[in-house]
């Protein structure tokens, strides 16, 4: 397919990215449960709440990584905080997406930086509510460390925006160094896709790139706005990747030729060809974590999953690890087949 150099070399390093960095979290969670449509993936629609018919990489994560955040995100819906890191990454990605409307020569890294801003705009005029991840950037009144008077509270604002805008410009500058757009011509961009195995799971999601080369091979591209994971962390980004390649397999009959993901935190990019061998895999895999939820969502069996992770979740207040009691379950309960196994922590799966 004629890969620079860059992009076959696989450099794992640096730390996980912490959750809530490009990820749908629980918006996308909500239209996870709903039914088929287009960007059902993540555009937070929905009608309340409901069993979940479809299975996405986000979705997967969450259940791995703890069921009862599964049930918050997805058969709750309970309501989360943006997170400045998240919604850089959502930035991020429009302005890498729309970079390619453009024709090749016009793709530069200071052209690409000038979108930032705009794009800002543009997702603030769709979500209001993000303007208060600035608003209270310095409590009003308080001094500064350096002892000098306290800036006032819209100034403050003003200035953590600013910082915030620049390190989005400073990840889109660092894509540059990776990948030249010059050469470069998607042939999708944030393609939304679903496909139902023969089991009747159906699986779906958006990919930010997918490339065809000349002779009908396929790369899936995802960006990344945190730092590479270190190697014994990469295998959960991986398999994202491969569960887009399981999905663009059973649509196109194709098994994609290369999976790269492009760290703009760390300025890596991490490849992996996978094989018919590595797809079948991860659709048992997927099988299993979807009888898993299916058993959950019928007997209101979700369990909490302590890991360090915990620190980052907006649900501690309804935890029962933290002291929270969950909400009351909204879906239709029925007795599971066998003895009744009393609630308590879920193990790793």
């Amino acid at each position: 397919m004629g890969w620079s150099a860059e992009q076959t070399e696989a450099v794992t390093r640096g730390e996980p990215g912490g959750p809530g960095t490009d990820t749908a979290g629980a918006a996308g969670a909500a239209a996870e449960a709903a039914g088929p449509g287009p960007r059902a993936a993540g555009d937070g629609s929905g009608e309340g709440p409901r069993a979940p018919v479809a299975l996405s990489p986000s979705r997967a994560g969450d259940f791995m990584q703890c069921p009862l955040l599964y049930r918050f995100r997805v058969i709750d819906r309970l309501p989360e905080k943006p997170s400045p890191a998240a919604t850089r990454g959502t930035v991020v990605h429009a302005v890498l997406e729309r970079l390619f409307d453009a024709p090749a020569a016009e793709r530069t890294a200071a052209g690409a930086r000038a979108m930032v801003p705009g794009e800002w705009e543009k997702l603030l005029a769709k979500r209001p509510e993000l303007a208060g991840l600035f608003a209270d950037a310095v409590p009003d009144g308080s001094a500064a460390d350096d002892g000098t008077a306290p800036a006032a509270p819209d100034e403050a604002a003003a200035e953590r925006l600013a910082t915030w805008l620049a390190e989005a410009e400073a990840l889109v500058e660092r894509w540059f160094t990776l990948e030249d757009p010059t050469r470069l011509e998607p042939a999708d961009r944030e393609l939304y896709v679903e496909t139902v195995l023969e089991s009747g799971l159906r699986l779906r999601g958006i990919i930010d790139r997918v490339d065809v080369a000349p002779t009908g091979e396929v790369r899936i591209v995802d960006y990344k706005t945190g730092k590479a994971p270190r190697p014994q962390f990469a295998e959960g980004a991986l398999f994202q990747m491969k569960f887009y390649a399981l999905v663009m397999w059973r649509l196109r009959g194709v098994v994609p030729r290369r999976l790269q993901l492009v760290y703009l935190g760390s300025g890596d990019v991490v490849t992996y060809d996978p094989g018919e061998a590595d797809l079948r895999g991860v659709e048992r895999k997927l099988l299993a974590l979807w009888e898993a939820i299916q058993r959950a969502t019928a007997t209101g069996d979700w369990r909490p999953r302590p890991t360090k992770l915990c620190g980052w979740c907006d649900h501690q207040a309804h935890c029962p690890e933290f002291g929270g009691t969950p909400p009351v379950y909204p879906l239709e309960v029925r007795p599971p087949d066998g003895p009744v196994v009393p609630q308590g922590r879920m193990e790793q799966i």
